[in-house]
């Protein structure tokens, strides 16, 4: 691991100013990527600045039709939220099947979405749920905030801060996790509210998260596994590697679509 510089901000604001006398200074949400990044000496950049202690990106509150949560809220604290399992529980479900628990306790929502990972979990819940992305400088909607694998709309120098979950009637996550890393080889995030139905998959797609239009055009007419059953993703689309072909991973979505359906009821 490479010689850094760490820096504790107790404010966002400080954060930034941190952040901005580096040479070469990066963020520090919970460090369950970037840390495992520096110690195989694939980054070394010259600061870390941690968000760990800053109290006002931490919590979970319930503002009537939306939840908010901080953007350094562990997924633990998601997973075990009263207010998360009550209002959305695939939300709730979703977090407690992150990693195991020493990641649970130390990962955080924002540093998940920040990094964009492919095959996160968080990001399918976001698009399905339309949430909102807040940030040090704006408010963005979920689907322009990913822009494609670890790439999202944030500038270098701008912290996710939270995180806005509008509340479905419903809401589930199914997924397949690599067995090794928990990391979901296909995970679909279905929600629905009103007459509105979203769907997200993650683990699958070669520009990470995505929506199926055809699987929400078939809820919307008929909630039931069985509307989604027949609607297969074009494989073409898909990510192929050592732990599934991209055909093995389109028919692990509508797998994992219908049993998401199915959980939500």
């Amino acid at each position: 691991m490479y010689e850094t510089n760490y820096h504790r901000a107790s404010s966002v604001e400080e954060a930034v100013r941190l952040l901005a006398g580096a040479e070469d200074g990066k963020f520090l949400g919970g460090g369950q990527t970037l840390i495992p990044t520096m110690k195989q000496r694939l980054a070394s950049p010259s600061d870390l600045v941690d968000l760990g202690g800053i109290a006002a990106m931490k919590g979970i509150s319930d503002e009537g039709g939306a939840i908010r949560i901080g953007a350094g809220t562990p997924h633990y604290d998601v997973a075990t939220s009263d207010i998360v399992r009550n209002r959305i529980p695939g939300l709730a479900s979703l977090a407690a099947g992150i990693g195991d628990p020493a990641v649970r306790h130390m990962g955080t929502i924002g540093g998940s979405i920040a990094n964009n990972d492919p095959a996160a979990d968080y990001p399918s819940a976001l698009m399905a749920l339309g949430a909102t992305v807040v940030t040090s400088k704006r408010e963005l909607a979920a689907e322009d905030f990913f822009q494609g694998m670890f790439d999202t709309a944030l500038d270098e120098d701008e912290i996710v801060t939270a995180v806005i979950f509008p509340v479905p009637e419903k809401s589930a996550y199914a997924k397949y996790p690599n067995p090794a890393s928990r990391y979901a080889m296909a995970g679909v995030f279905v929600a629905k509210t009103g007459g509105m139905v979203r769907v997200a998959a993650t683990g699958a797609g070669q520009n990470g998260v995505f929506r199926i239009a055809e699987m929400e055009s078939a809820l919307a007419a008929n909630w039931s596994p069985s509307a989604v059953a027949g609607v297969t993703v074009d494989a073409d689309e898909l990510l192929s590697d050592i732990h599934g072909s991209a055909e093995y991973r389109a028919n692990l979505v509508t797998v994992m679509a219908k049993r998401a359906v199915a959980a939500a009821g």
